[in-house]
């Protein structure tokens, strides 16, 4: 066949159109996968955004609650040692009023009423 016969029976035209109808294809598909990655790309910041907010929430409340316990505790301390200073106090005075006895005779009385409280706590 002569190079003439070939582009007057169609082929040529046949094939130049398949070949459009495969580029469009392909520019089509090229689109679509872009779109596609610039939205995982975007769900994926503000995934990382939420997981962050939700983090330093985390964190902030964790601290707030630390906070609270710590105060709590301090509390709790607070009110046993003013419990074991006023037994101490009380322990004294009945050491210092005992009849016809130095306070020196009655330390182990003392110190058992004193130390009492460790030892139950």
């Amino acid at each position: 066949m002569s190079e003439g016969a070939a582009t007057t029976d169609g082929s040529d035209s046949q094939s130049f159109a398949a070949l459009k109808r495969v580029k469009a294809a392909e520019t089509e598909w090229a689109t679509k996968l872009e779109a596609a990655r610039q939205e995982s790309d975007a769900a994926l910041a503000r995934l990382r955004d939420e997981s962050a907010a939700t983090i330093k929430a985390a964190i902030a409340e964790s601290e707030r609650e630390k906070t609270t316990a710590v105060q709590a505790a301090r509390a709790e301390a607070d009110g046993a040692a003013a419990t074991i200073v006023a037994q101490g106090a009380q322990a004294a005075d009945a050491a210092f009023r005992a009849e016809g006895k130095k306070p020196e005779d009655r330390k182990d009385d003392v110190l058992a009423v004193v130390l009492g409280a460790f030892a139950s706590g």
